[in-house]
């Protein structure tokens, strides 16, 4: 019995026949951290990073919604999905990182969990593509799935 879903008998790679699934709400949100030199955050005025390249949390906003609805082009095993929700909140926590949350869902028969970390991996790569004309004393960090829910099984951390 082959234990990897995207792997046929032979060991060849294949995407994961879902027809027999049964149609679900699935919902994913993934986070990714970007910490970034005091130098950037110096450039925060009312909520949004200002670069000469414009407005930084709303360009890394569009990037990653637009990157949710592109995740099978990214991913080759990934299914193609018509998204329902892609939705993404980008802001400074507590240690002067800036939090990015991507949260995806769909009524379908696979999971968003990809997408969700697509989403929020972009817009944490837009983020360094606009701040790194201040500083590229940056990182990138921490991008995990923090709750997924529908399917076999629901996940929350």
């Amino acid at each position: 019995m082959n234990k990897f879903s995207h792997l046929d008998v032979s060991g060849k790679p294949k995407m994961v026949d879902v027809s027999n699934k049964q149609i679900s709400l699935r919902t994913a949100v993934a986070r990714s951290i970007v910490s970034v030199d005091p130098a950037i955050l110096q450039h925060l005025s009312d909520e949004q990073l200002q670069t000469k390249k414009g407005p930084v949390f709303q360009t890394a906003i569009l990037a990653g919604i637009m990157a949710t609805k592109q995740t099978s082009n990214l991913i080759p095993l990934c299914h193609p999905l018509m998204i329902s929700k892609s939705n993404i909140d980008i802001h400074i926590n507590e240690q002067n990182e800036i939090e990015i949350i991507c949260e995806v869902s769909l009524e379908g028969k696979t999971g968003v969990e990809m997408e969700a970390l697509t989403g929020a991996s972009i817009a944490a790569l837009t983020i360094y593509d606009m701040c790194k004309g201040i500083s590229q004393n940056m990182s990138i960090r921490e991008t995990t799935l923090i709750k997924k829910t529908g399917g076999k099984s629901d996940i929350k951390r």
